[in-house]
Order: C-alpha cells, then sequence, then structure tokens
C-alpha cells in the first residue's frame, strides 16, 4: 500500500481540501450538527478506506442522502434517534454484502454511468459558478436543482453580481488561474510541481489574501465566505461534539423504515460511484462490490455510534483522488487522517479559508469529469447510447442525482425494449406462387416475453392464404409466453387459411395441432430448444 506513498500523499491533500467544506456543507444542508459530516469524512477515510477493496474510491457524507436525512432527524424526534437508524442501515448493509448483493452493480449500462459522470461534472460547475464569486446562499455540496434557499441552480447564478463580493471573486481567479498553470504548464517542466499540488498552493494564497486584505474595506472577505469548522473550547468541548445514538428507540418501527431506506440508498449511490470510478480510472483497477457493500456497512455502524452522517462511496471526492494521481486506498486513508487532525489542532486556521478557492478546485474537477468532446463521442455512438446518456444528464441537472440515475436507467430500458421488439425475429418473403404468400420466419437465438410484441403483430399482418415457414433452428430459449402465442396462433391460422410449416431441432412438423404438446412446455417455465 506504501509503494506510491509518493502519489497518494500529494492526492490525498487535494482530497482533504475537496472533503471538508463538502463535509460541512452537506451537515448543514441535512439539518444535523456541522461535525457530523466531519465525522462522517473521518469514517468514511479511515475505517471504509481500510476495509475497502477500492484503490481510489473516496467514502463521506454525501447529498444524495441530505433530503432523507433532514426528514428523519424531524420526523424520529432528534438526532439521537436517527443514529440509531444509521447503525442499523449499516447492519443491513452488513447482509447485503454476506448476500452478494453487490452483483447489482455491474447492470448499469455503460451509457447511464458515462451519463452520471457528466451530470455531476456539470453539476459540480454551476454550484460552484455562485461560491466562486462569493455567493454562498447554498451550502456546499448540494446537488438538488431546488435549492433551499428558495433559488434553483440557474437563478442563484442569474443573482450572482447583486450578491458579488469582490474579494471572493479575486482570490477566486488567482486560485484558478494557479491551479490551470499548475496542471497544464509547470507539473510537466519538473517533479517538484506533481508532489506539491496545485491546490494546496492555491489554498495557501486564499488564506494569505485572507489575512493581507482584513482591513482593506473593499476585499476583506466576511467569515460568512470561509470554511466554517466548529471551533472547541477545550478538550472536554472537543469531545462534546460527538453525540451517541438512543437505542431505547430501537422498537420504533419509524427507525427501521429509516434504516432500510439508508441502506438501500446507500448502497446504490456506492455501486454507482464504484462503478463509475473504475471506469475513469486510468489503471482500470476493478473494485469488488460485495466487499464494498461490507466495508460501508461498517462504516455506517461505526459513523452512527460516534454522532456521524451516513456514508456513501461519492465520485466528486473519489475523482478529485484520480485526477490528482492517486494510486491506492492510502491516499483516501491519509485524507481522513488529515480531517482528524486538522479539525483537532488547526481549526482556526481551516477557517481563514475563502470557499470560492475551493470552489476553484471543483471548478476544475467539474470540467475534467464533463468535457465536452464527452458529448460529441457519445452521439457518434448512436442513439442506443446517446438517449439514456443525455436522459441522464439532463435528469441530473434538473433533479439531483438519484432521479436522474433513475430516469437514465428508465431510457436505458426502453432502448433495450426497443430493440428487442425490433430484433425478435428476421422476416422474409420469399415467393408468391399458387395463390399462396410464401413466407419465412426466422426467430432469433433466445426469445423472451419481451418479444412478444413484435412476434404477435407480424403473425397478425399476415394475409390469408399464406405458407408461413417458421424457422426456429438457431433458437435456444424460447418462453413460454411465445409459446402461447404461437397456440393461439394454430386457431387463428386455421380461420385465415394459413398453412404453417415448423422447423427445429426437434423435427420439422407441417401444421402442429399443438405447440405446447409439441414443445413439451412445462407452465411458466423457459424450455431449451438445442
Amino acid at each position: 500500500m506504501f509503494k506510491y506513498i509518493k502519489q497518494d500523499l500529494p492526492a490525498s491533500i487535494v482530497v482533504f481540501f475537496v472533503a471538508l467544506p463538502l463535509c460541512l456543507g452537506i451537515a448543514l444542508a441535512s439539518g444535523a450538527p456541522l461535525f457530523s459530516g466531519v465525522i462522517a469524512g473521518i469514517v468514511g477515510g479511515i475505517v471504509v478506506g481500510s476495509l475497502s477493496g477500492s484503490n481510489i474510491g473516496v467514502s463521506g457524507p454525501a447529498a444524495g442522502l441530505a433530503a432523507i436525512v433532514l426528514t428523519a432527524i424531524g420526523t424520529l424526534g432528534g438526532y439521537e434517534n436517527f443514529l440509531v437508524a444509521v447503525v442499523l442501515g449499516g447492519v443491513i448493509q452488513l447482509v447485503l454484502g454476506v448476500l452478494r448483493a453487490g452483483v447489482i452493480g455491474y447492470y448499469f449500462p455503460s451509457s447511464v454511468i458515462k451519463g452520471m459522470l457528466t451530470g455531476i461534472g456539470i453539476i459540480i460547475i454551476l454550484k460552484q459558478i455562485p461560491h466562486f464569486f462569493g455567493y454562498d446562499a447554498e451550502p456546499e455540496g448540494a446537488d438538488s436543482f431546488l435549492e433551499l434557499s428558495g433559488e434553483n441552480t440557474f437563478s442563484s447564478i442569474f443573482h450572482i453580481f447583486d450578491n458579488l463580493i469582490l474579494g471572493s471573486m479575486v482570490i477566486g481567479i488567482i486560485g484558478l488561474a494557479v491551479i490551470l498553470i499548475w496542471d497544464n504548464i509547470l507539473a510537466k517542466k519538473a517533479k517538484f510541481f506533481k508532489i506539491i499540488q496545485g491546490p494546496l498552493v492555491a489554498v495557501v494564497l486564499g488564506i494569505v489574501f485572507y489575512v493581507i486584505t482584513k482591513s482593506n474595506d473593499a476585499l476583506n472577505i466576511s467569515t460568512t465566505h470561509l470554511v466554517s469548522v466548529p471551533i472547541p473550547d477545550d478538550f472536554n468541548s472537543f469531545l462534546g461534539q460527538f453525540t451517541f445514538p438512543n437505542f431505547g428507540a430501537i422498537t420504533n418501527h419509524e427507525i427501521w423504515v429509516t434504516a432500510f431506506t439508508i441502506a438501500l440508498v446507500a448502497s446504490l449511490e456506492t455501486l454507482l460511484c464504484v462503478e463509475a470510478t473504475d471506469k475513469i480510472d486510468p489503471h482500470k483497477n476493478v473494485t469488488p462490490t460485495n466487499r464494498e457493500l461490507l466495508a460501508q456497512g461498517t462504516g455506517n455502524i461505526f459513523s452512527g455510534l460516534i454522532g456521524g452522517l451516513p456514508i456513501t462511496q461519492v465520485i466528486v471526492r473519489s475523482s478529485a483522488n484520480i485526477q490528482s494521481g492517486g494510486r491506492t486506498k492510502l491516499s483516501a486513508i491519509i485524507h481522513g487522517l488529515f480531517l482528524l487532525v486538522s479539525v483537532i489542532l488547526i481549526p482556526k486556521l481551516l477557517n481563514m479559508i475563502p470557499l470560492s478557492v475551493l470552489a476553484a478546485i471543483l471548478l476544475v474537477v467539474g470540467y475534467k469529469l464533463a468535457k465536452p468532446k464527452l458529448f460529441i463521442e457519445m452521439y457518434k455512438l448512436g442513439w442506443k447510447q446517446w438517449l439514456p446518456f443525455l436522459v441522464t444528464v439532463v435528469g441530473i441537472v434538473f433533479t439531483d442525482l438519484l432521479v436522474g440515475i433513475s430516469l437514465g436507467l428508465l431510457a436505458g430500458i426502453i432502448v433495450i425494449l426497443l430493440k428487442s421488439y425490433q430484433n425478435s425475429h428476421f422476416l422474409h418473403i420469399e415467393d408468391k406462387s399458387n395463390g399462396k404468400h410464401q413466407i419465412k420466419m426466422t426467430l432469433a437465438e433466445e426469445v423472451t416475453f419481451f418479444n412478444k410484441g413484435a412476434i404477435l403483430k407480424e403473425l397478425d399482418s399476415l394475409p390469408r392464404d399464406t405458407y408461413l415457414e417458421l424457422n426456429l433452428m438457431k433458437t435456444r430459449y424460447l418462453d413460454h409466453d411465445i409459446i402461447e402465442i404461437l397456440e393461439d396462433f394454430t386457431h387463428k391460422a386455421k380461420e385465415r387459411n394459413i398453412d404453417v410449416k415448423l422447423v427445429s431441432k426437434r423435427g420439422i412438423v407441417e401444421n402442429p395441432p399443438s405447440f405446447v404438446k409439441f414443445f413439451k412446455e412445462r407452465p411458466k417455465s423457459k424450455l431449451s430448444l438445442s
């Protein structure tokens, strides 16, 4: 694990700076104590990072769970009761891992995964533009189109110049310029510029800028536009920031409903993120999904026991890790240690970091996820890839992550059904003689209930006085639903004077009286014809 420490250490610093405001912002959006987000980030880095089989995935609190958390804290009667649901959710995830439910992750279409990455990249850019200019009405890490402030993603951008903070904008521009020059020019000149990452330099400049301009009325940045880590007065007050679950409420059925909701949503987000990070990983590591569910479940148990928010693997921090050159899980673990040490030792220094500088870092992360050329590449792949991709992107931008992905999956299913409808058989009109149409219909290798519509339509469209050759020589599997259609067709064929020649590996028969008997079909099962 320490083989790539030279790559993992610089990457962990960047992930730390990305994670810190997101942990705090998601806690704020969730209606939970601010420190709960930091706890989740620490546990996600150290505990989940240690147990996970992912080399480049980073875990922590997720914006996709913020609405669930906000509602649950109110309905369950307090944060301590909610923590019981977090712990139980982790236990349920352990069960899912043991049951090998992680296999679900392998069934997400590539077009939807690419759409998810692109949509998240676009939403990062759109959500960070206001922060870049000093308009910080919405907490960091929010991903919903409708914002808690009453704005939406686009109205916030339109109102930037009514709320512009000059100092934030200036240091934001400086920070963005430093990162771009560092990545695109200096990093190619010497190894030193790869070891010391551009985002770290930008953050240091941001702190220096804040200190220098404190007394300048034009460029001064107020505390509302800086990172806001809770500062304890002493060690006892630091320990007082930890909250513990009230297990006396475990018999409340609403807690169990919330636990199952957290487990299912967190597991789905994690599996989606695993697929996405593996796809953009330049070294093409493959993450064991069942092990990931076990790691996430353990992390949520730990997080819930000490007052943290629910945890998932998260794409923004994972992407920042990949883009910064992270190679092993050590990067995620070190970022968790940085979170822990920094909130204990240097919270006042952290609270001097302008949010606009962190927005500059995230703007670069977002752009690398949503490069314009990807739209062109997906379009060239054809509408079967383009449609689910585009629906996912638009859905994420105009709703939120989970709804956008659901819409993309629905579009992908529709494409599958449509192509299955079109490709279920081949129809050839071979000859016309003696007043009869000579038609040959060849069924595909696998014919399922998806193909019912297409086959039924073609059989119903056959004209009277037709000689139909139904060829099943290539067909290996035939669903009971299809045999029922053929069985029903034998009655229609007699009425319309249609003769049927059935050709299959079981033999050739003219006008079979019963397709069910011919295939010796067992009810509600698939039949092998090979």
